[in-house]
């Protein structure tokens, strides 16, 4: 699974951002993805992630208030797109995006530990 992310660059505080993640070259029909970040000097942590379906959807602590995962209508392309609003300079950090095949379309993926696909990471840059 190849896994292409665009978005990302500097934005104001209390500003938007979207980032979006397309995963390709996957063999089960149904793939599970989401967002983690790493900020620096601090560990990575969870944001958002989506069930393959897109009717399933989990955050990381306080990560609903200011994100909001959604996916593509046509779930066969498995894109994805995280939106950020009224983003903080704590924010700032490189975002990941992750995919895994699941047998279950409503299945989602909260653990690093069983992404199996993750992108080059996206630098988001929210400057105070």
């Amino acid at each position: 699974v190849q896994l292409q992310a665009s978005g990302g660059g500097l934005v104001q505080a209390g500003g938007s951002l979207r980032l979006s993640c397309a995963a390709s070259g996957a063999t089960s029909a149904s793939v599970a993805m989401g967002y983690f970040r790493q900020a620096p000097g601090k560990e990575r942590e969870f944001v958002a992630a989506i069930s393959w379906n897109g009717g399933v959807t989990r955050y990381g602590n306080s990560m609903n208030a200011r994100f909001t995962i959604s996916r593509d209508a046509d779930a066969a392309k498995n894109t994805v797109y995280l939106q950020g609003n009224s983003l903080k300079s704590e924010d700032t950090a490189i975002y990941y995006c992750t995919a895994d095949p699941v047998r279950v379309p409503t299945t989602v993926i909260v653990s690093a530990d069983d992404y199996r696909y993750w992108g080059q990471g996206t630098l988001v840059t929210v400057s105070s």
